[in-house]
């Protein structure tokens, strides 16, 4: 499905509410910083319709302070995806050693939330956990990640 994604122009019909959560390693966080940027400080629309995209994701400046230990910092994430619609997560090689990104792909499947996969420019080798995960995967573009989130959204 072709679907034309712009920066919001004035005079929209209605407006789709969209909940995401960006996985990220603290080590990586630059792919969030960039996806974050992308997602939710730009105003988008697709046809008439207005996309608000907000953020259930765990930022490094945001951190879960009250995990008491791994099962209870699991639970919160746990908590965060099953709020959102799309979960979307960066193809770094990273992503195959962290066990964060795992349990958040396992959170996904337990919720029934689509992923996105988005391979990160430049990448010579990207992640096999994440991209046997993900029901779509796009390129490092804004409007292609922002395009992947919508029809995830919509299906």
């Amino acid at each position: 499905m072709s679907v034309t994604i712009n920066v919001r122009n004035e005079g929209t019909m209605s407006t789709h509410q969209i909940h995401v959560f960006i996985s990220h390693s603290w080590a990586y966080s630059g792919h969030y910083d960039t996806l974050a940027d992308w997602i939710f400080k730009q105003n988008w629309s697709v046809g008439q319709a207005s996309l608000v995209f907000h953020d259930y994701s765990v930022p490094k400046y945001d951190p879960i302070h009250n995990a008491r230990s791994d099962q209870a910092l699991q639970e919160a994430i746990f908590n965060q995806i099953a709020r959102c619609h799309v979960v979307v997560i960066p193809l770094g090689m990273y992503a195959n050693y962290s066990k964060w990104i795992k349990k958040e792909i396992a959170g996904a499947n337990s919720y029934a939330k689509p992923i996105l996969g988005v391979d990160p420019w430049g990448q010579q080798r990207g992640s096999s956990v994440v991209a046997n995960a993900a029901k779509e995967t796009v390129g490092w573009n804004r409007k292609s990640v922002v395009g992947g989130i919508w029809r995830l959204y919509r299906a």
